[in-house]
């Protein structure tokens, strides 16, 4: 399949929102603090050291991911992936998480971090098998829904 990554730009960003909205719904619920990151990404994400990526095929958004800064030094944290259900399966998320693993090498940063739920077994694997390490959960996780807290280190 013909997929090709591109940086954000301000006439996607109704992707950005709408794609995570669905996926939430579909799987969890929308938590306040998603809805304000999502219809706000330039100010959450992008002004604060950010970056969006998109997965375009034929010009058309089947795919997002974020990557936000943390208070850590070389930290980024990978969130806000979403697929379009029709275009679930075909590889997008690895397309998108491989880019961000390249994204961040390539920055020569230390490690991404992400946030994610055990039900989400299929995302699980995929992370376990580009390396990422299982760590203790704080306690004031920034997610309501989160029961799993990972780490890849370059």
């Amino acid at each position: 399949m013909d997929v090709k990554i591109v940086d954000y730009n301000s006439h996607h960003a109704k992707h950005f929102y709408e794609l995570n909205i669905e996926w939430l719904k579909t799987f969890f619920y929308v938590e306040p603090f998603d809805e304000e990151v999502l219809s706000k990404p330039e100010q959450y994400i992008i002004n604060k050291g950010g970056y969006i990526f998109f997965a375009l095929k034929n010009e058309t958004v089947v795919g997002t991911v974020a990557l936000m800064p943390t208070e850590e030094n070389g930290l980024l944290e990978l969130t806000k992936m979403a697929v379009s259900p029709e275009m679930r399966g075909y590889k997008i998320g690895q397309k998108l998480l491989q880019h961000c693993i390249d994204f961040v090498k390539a920055k020569q940063l230390k490690a991404l971090l992400l946030y994610s739920n055990t039900k989400l077994e299929n995302a699980i694997y995929l992370y376990r098998k580009y390396g990422f390490k299982e760590l203790k959960l704080e306690s004031n996780s920034p997610y309501e829904r989160s029961d799993i807290k990972m780490r890849l280190e370059f």
